[in-house]
């Protein structure tokens, strides 16, 4: 596309030639500006292609020892070439097919990206025993090894990939395309007819897709990204690309080379990303590189940036893949990039030897690398000091246990927090908080979660940088591949991080909140200030919440959840409501509109002002202001007509006062002592006379013997009856046979 452009602008003399084996020419020469295509077919032998008749359960490894039995029963002459997603695979195959290769005089040899130099030629080189090549898509193309006629394929492959939401490189094991299928079957007819066995269906490869996804769409996109800037691309998204990235992808390149600092929001590179154009490195080792300059660590940077971007010095165990594990790995350490770097310091003072760095279990071809790529960004750097001369290069010491409050990355020596920031520099996304205290579980500052890989050294540090994270999600080994996902982020490479260096460092991802909340424990609204890296919490205090709307409206919205009867006496509201109620249909001229329970529900809500508990709200209740609330929705008069007309209590004979009750639809009533209405021919009357109070006289046992509001009748006609009754079941009290002439009794005298 940068050609294309170059050609479209000031070079129209320029000339372009694309070639490939395997690309797709159409789209190529329509981008082209539909260029002429030249076409050169080489020789091709008829491969006879043959599927799985149907879906396999097995294990992968125990697929592929079948499919190699089947070609030696029916006279295999030649090489077989087994194609599978990657190393891990390879090792667990091998191990399921050695028995059959020794018995059929078979060299069984691993092909991928991994191995030295001198065990890749071993597979391309012509040998007298017929072999079993097992590899990755590495041997797809690149690659051509004469003597193969049979290929095993078992249409699965490891994809990088990566995830634009979380910024964090995937590895998915997946179904290949159909034009891989096919490309992977060529290679058992390159010199004579050949055979491939698909460990899948025919089916299956019907609904495969025509060809692989591009790089370009889903493979992180910061480099490629920040060289248009520094050409003076502004706005990716307006480039002319070959095949365009997704708007996802380029804006999490955008965001993270604006977070690195090396790019303005504008689109304009700064001086930190023109620096970090100086190195052949992804922008966060780069960025880590130029940190470390600033620091002066550079020529340790050096290491380390190299260290990052080749593989692991360590060598890997056979069937699991894991790196083996050393002596930096038993003990508590601030990283694990720090202790790669001591590792590569041995390897140094080795003069890395191959067998010394055997002994000390380290990959040579690894250590090589690094020693490599390290040398040539000291050159770039203009620092030609010998590893020998760095600060940490003496040789390391017997451990000192210390105690845990000293192990923490402040007890460091300052050219170690030096890196240990450059690092954090490069990585400012990467952020973890330990979830609880030496736990290998991890809290992201993109949100989610993460496992520590129990090789790393970093087992005590609650803050941590994770430099190598893999989200991996596997769809089990079977040719399909279409059965039970599930998704993991596994941090291999961490390194100790204190807080405060995040707000130094990185100033722009702190922010604070305040968030009011209802605690259901204590019943009442709290403020919870955080201290917010990102999504990470590094800092939470709680506290009583202000007085406000907005605690106001939590503490309503927790009130009218528990209900009115939480705090007022449901008796108390019913007969206030009733009260208003009564007096509004006894004088409807005065324009009362009965209160209801919404209405209280609304007075509730505003008793909540001003306070942050159900305590406080139940004081309030105690204290009568819920019911002043209700009675304020009433204007001056009617409160005044309200308490004339529906008195609270009434007197008895001018002597005894009781509680006058009110029922919605029911007229009022009282309850006391029938000795109390000796000397009495009628009860009480409230809304100035209008309505007579319903009587419920009592008998000694608290029971009433009659309901009545005709006092005078119920002496004359029901009286005598209840007194012949009640004067044998209750002979201390008075029974008087005209008790319209006595005088009632005192309460509490006989």
């Amino acid at each position: 596309a940068l050609l294309r452009r170059l050609q479209q602008t000031t070079r129209p003399e320029l000339k372009l030639v694309v070639m490939s084996a395997t690309l797709e020419a159409a789209p190529v020469a329509g981008f082209l500006n539909n260029c002429p295509v030249l076409r050169s077919e080489g020789r091709r032998y008829e491969v006879g292609i043959e599927y799985a008749a149907r879906h396999d359960e097995r294990p992968l490894a125990e697929q592929v020892a079948a499919a190699l039995r089947q070609l030696i029963s029916e006279g295999l002459d030649g090489d077989v070439l087994v194609f599978l997603p990657g190393a891990v695979e390879i090792r667990r195959a091998q191990a399921a097919c050695s028995e059959i290769a020794f018995q059929a005089n078979l060299l069984v040899l691993p092909l991928h990206g991994d191995l030295s130099p001198e065990a890749q030629d071993r597979v391309v080189r012509p040998s007298t025993q017929r072999k079993i090549i097992l590899s990755t898509n590495v041997a797809e193309t690149s690659i051509t090894i004469d003597g193969v006629v049979a290929v095993i394929d078992s249409g699965l492959a490891r994809i990088a990939s990566h995830s634009p939401w979380s910024g964090l490189p995937t590895l998915n094991v997946a179904r290949i395309s159909k034009a891989s299928a096919v490309q992977r079957a060529g290679r058992a007819g390159r010199t004579r007819p050949g055979r491939c066995l698909r460990l899948y269906t025919a089916q299956d490869f019907a609904a495969r897709p025509d060809h692989e996804t591009p790089e370009v769409q889903r493979l992180d996109l910061a480099e490629p990204v920040l060289e248009l800037h520094a050409a003076g691309i502004t706005d990716p998204s307006q480039f002319a690309w070959f095949e365009a990235p997704s708007s996802p992808a380029l804006e999490a390149a955008e965001s993270l080379l604006q977070r690195l600092g090396a790019i303005t929001g504008n689109g304009l590179i700064t001086e930190t990303g023109k620096r970090m154009l100086r190195f052949p490195l992804h922008p966060r080792q780069a960025r880590m590189l130029v940190e470390a300059e600033a620091r002066n660590v550079a020529q340790d940077g050096c290491v380390i940036a190299a260290l990052i971007g080749e593989r692991d010095l360590r060598q890997r165990n056979s069937l699991a893949g894991q790196p083996r594990l050393h002596d930096h790995a038993t003990s508590d350490g601030p990283s694990d990039l720090l202790s790669l770097l001591d590792l590569f310091a041995e390897a140094e003072r080795a003069k890395f030897k191959s067998e010394k760095l055997s002994e000390m279990n380290l990959d040579p071809i690894a250590v090589t690398a690094v020693d490599r790529v390290s040398r040539q960004l000291r050159r770039l750097l203009g620092t030609h000091t010998s590893r020998g001369q760095n600060l940490r290069s003496s040789p390391p010491v017997e451990k000192t246990v210390v105690n845990k409050e000293e192990r923490g990355v402040r007890a460091l020596p300052a050219e170690d927090q030096a890196l240990l920031i450059s690092i954090l520099s490069g990585y400012p996304d990467r952020v973890a908080k330990r979830r609880r205290k030496n736990e290998a579980e991890l809290l992201l500052s993109v949100g989610g979660t993460a496992q520590l890989s129990p090789a790393s050294v970093v087992r005590s540090s609650e803050y941590l940088v994770a430099v190598d994270v893999e989200e991996r999600r596997e769809s089990g080994l079977s040719a399909r591949a279409q059965g039970n996902r599930s998704s993991s982020t596994v941090i291999r490479l961490a390194s100790a991080i204190a807080a405060d260096w995040l707000l130094d460092l990185t100033n722009d991802a702190i922010c604070e909140t305040t968030e009011v909340s209802w605690n259901a424990q204590s019943e009442r609204v709290e403020a919870v200030t955080r201290l917010l890296y990102d999504q990470l919490v590094i800092d939470e205090t709680k506290g009583s919440a202000i007085n406000n709307e907005e605690v106001s409206r939590i503490l309503a919205e927790a009130a009218l959840n528990a209900g009115l009867r939480a705090f007022i006496d449901e008796d108390e509201l019913t007969r206030f409501l009733a009260r208003v109620e009564f007096v509004a249909l006894s004088f409807p001229e005065a324009g009362i509109t009965p209160l209801t329970e919404d209405d209280a529900r609304t007075a509730l809500r505003e008793l909540c002002a001003g306070k942050r508990s159900f305590a406080e709200l139940r004081a309030a209740a105690k204290r009568g202001e819920l019911i002043h609330a209700l009675q304020a929705k009433l204007t001056s008069a009617q409160s005044s007509l309200l308490a004339k007309m529906a008195p609270d209590r009434v007197s008895i004979g001018g002597r005894r006062q009781v509680r006058v009750n009110y029922e919605s639809g029911q007229p009022p009533w009282i309850a006391s002592r029938l000795q109390d209405f000796f000397g009495a021919t009628s009860g009480p009357v409230i809304a100035g006379g209008r309505v007579p109070v319903v009587l419920h006289l009592l008998a000694p046992n608290q029971r009433p013997v009659q309901v009545t509001t005709d006092l005078a009748g119920f002496w004359q006609r029901t009286y005598p009856q209840v007194r012949r009754e009640l004067s044998r079941r209750y002979p201390r009290h008075a029974w008087p046979e005209n008790p319209m002439q006595i005088v009632p009794e005192e309460k509490g005298k006989r």
